[in-house]
């Protein structure tokens, strides 16, 4: 390599190295710098480095800025047409049947020959093989199914002339990544592939100005640009496929079971029926009045049942404003159910029932909808499932003897146990947080198989009945959670209808976590005193459900824009 060469690409290896006062070679050299993540593909080709990190060599108003891959693509299609054609308005034609890939493929599976049908489908192209300067095959996606394209030059109608230059355009400008549309007969190749046999010469619906990439790797790319991941890999949509089976599957289990579906308001005042740091906004419309989004539906849905509702469920989003983890995002899916009468072993009942029959209904499905997902292996879903009662377990794990979680010295006796179990306790150590830790540590690992965890001290939750366990001697909550490998699915208890009862929780709560501005939420408490009857409720994380029958440990890998994280750098790509 000679000693030019060399200064330039490694320029500290050059004793008499000095900057380089042209900055286009500057830029240049950053580029050449940069190239190892370029889509995670290893293109280190001068379009692709500018194209990965938004470097534009030209901005036009109609055409946006262009990197050259772009500004390529763009001169490519103008050669053949102004490129404000290049999105027609679609058209069916009267008379030609318009079906989708799927339906083609249903009609026509059992054919054996030509027919004389003509049709039209359009899709995504997916691959583009020549045969000559005569004949082309591509192949076209949509919904997951493809179909074999033939464009054969003497097969099209029209005059001739007109047709060969149509026949050629196409063929400069169609790539992967088109949508494209197709009019033709269906038929069967000699190889036995069903296609369709274009009688004239597809048309553009919509080019892609950009090159779709075998596969990505590039973390940052795959976080700014979820699209292109879709592109590039089918696991993404199999997760989509997954997800809607599992809200299909537990929405029509209960409203099979008499439940009624209801919506509750996204926005409060006071976001209660959690212990979470609620997101804030502030509404115009309410003299800039402060609001909060729900950290949870329970308190709403519990208000209904006050107002006469026996059974309802709701399904939807949730917002807590805190830390982003393999398994937590701020913004979540939850399902949550009331039903009047219901007690524990009534919960028991239905989550096994629940569980057990989803578990079926993804394994049944499974290779035909989201064949790229492995199934989680090694968990036994059958019921009845194990039971575990949270103080006599944490006992028998660590050895020793709680002390009187009631008692005024509950606080300094657990953090003595902590201290002779040489156990580091938790930031802002208090009884709640003291206990969660033990739970973490010597009960959620016992949890392979699906698991419930019952008779939770008291303080670990306030919106559900207590009473005392006649086995420990300890006040406990009527309380049930559901653990599968170790992570928490379902939260179900007896809710609490005294105001009374109520009320005491409520500031034990406050007392336990002082650093907080909650305040006792009256209007709830008042709501009580109209009467509630019994009732039982349940609470499902949706997102973490899908984790488990996508057999995935991160929360990322199952939403489709990933975390908070991944969602808002998509606004910050350049």
């Amino acid at each position: 390599m000679s000693r030019p060469t060399l200064q330039f690409l490694r320029p500290y290896l050059s004793r008499s190295f000095r900057p380089l006062s042209n900055p286009e070679h500057a830029r240049v050299y950053c580029a050449v710098q940069r190239r190892s993540i370029v889509l995670g593909t290893g293109s280190s080709t001068p379009a692709a480095i500018e194209s990965a990190h938004g470097k534009s060599t030209s901005n036009d108003a109609y055409t946006g800025p262009h990197d050259v891959e772009k500004q390529k693509r763009l001169d490519q299609l103008r050669k053949v047409k102004p490129i404000s054609n290049y999105h027609p308005q679609l058209v069916h034609s009267v008379g030609v049947e318009t079906l989708t890939i799927r339906d083609f493929n249903s009609k026509y599976d059992a054919i054996n020959e030509a027919q004389s049908d003509l049709v039209v489908v359009f899709g995504r192209v997916r691959s583009v093989r020549l045969l000559g300067s005569k004949l082309m095959f591509i192949d076209i996606e949509r919904d997951t199914q493809r179909l074999q394209a033939m464009v054969e030059l003497k097969k099209l109608s029209g005059d001739e002339s007109a047709i060969t230059e149509s026949f050629k355009s196409f063929k400069q400008v169609v790539r992967v990544g088109d949508w494209i549309s197709v009019k033709g007969n269906p038929t069967r190749t000699s190889t036995g592939q069903l296609s369709i046999l274009a009688a004239e010469v597809p048309h553009m619906l919509a080019p892609c100005l950009h090159h779709v990439p075998e596969k990505v790797e590039n973390a940052e790319t795959l976080a700014r640009r979820p699209h292109i991941h879709q592109l590039t890999n089918n696991e993404p949509g199999d997760v989509l496929r997954l997800r809607a089976l599992i809200y299909d599957y537990i929405r029509n289990s209960f409203l099979q079971s008499g439940f009624l579906e209801v919506e509750t308001p996204m926005f409060d005042v006071e976001a209660g029926g959690a212990i979470a740091r609620p997101f804030e906004t502030i509404a115009n419309e309410m003299s800039n009045m402060r609001l909060r989004l729900r950290i949870a539906p329970e308190l709403n849905l519990k208000r209904l049942i006050i107002g006469g509702q026996d059974r309802l469920f709701e399904i939807g989003r949730v917002f807590r404003n805190e830390g982003v983890d393999n398994t937590h995002n701020p913004e979540f899916s939850i399902c949550e159910f009331y039903e009047v009468g219901a007690t524990l072993p009534t919960l028991i009942e239905t989550t096994e029932g629940l569980i057990g029959g989803l578990h079926t209904a993804v394994e049944a499905l499974r290779p035909t909808y989201f064949p790229s997902l492995t199934a989680p292996e090694g968990i036994n879903f059958g019921g009845p499932f194990t039971q575990l009662p949270f103080i006599a377990t944490v006992e028998h794990e660590c050895g020793r003897k709680l002390p009187d979680l009631s008692s005024d010295n509950a606080l300094a006796g657990l953090l003595a146990l902590f201290e002779e179990l040489q156990i580091i306790p938790p930031p802002n150590a208090n009884l709640p947080r003291l206990l969660d830790t033990l739970a973490e540590m010597y009960i959620e690992p016992l949890c392979k198989n699906p698991t419930f965890i019952t008779h939770h001290p008291e303080a670990l939750s306030p919106l559900s009945k207590s009473f005392v366990d006649e086995r420990s001697g300890q006040r406990v909550a009527a309380r049930i959670e559901l653990f599968i490998n170790g992570r928490e699915y379902v939260n179900a208890y007896e809710e609490e209808n005294s105001p009374f009862e109520q009320r005491r929780k409520f500031i034990q709560q406050l007392e336990y976590h002082s650093e907080s501005d909650r305040a006792v939420d009256e209007s709830y408490l008042e709501a009580l005193e109209w009467g509630m009857p019994p009732t039982g409720g349940w609470g499902c994380g949706l997102d973490r459900l899908v984790m488990l029958f996508a057999n995935k440990k991160r929360i990322a890998d199952v939403l489709p824009f990933g975390t908070l994280r991944n969602v808002v750098s998509i606004s910050k790509t350049k």
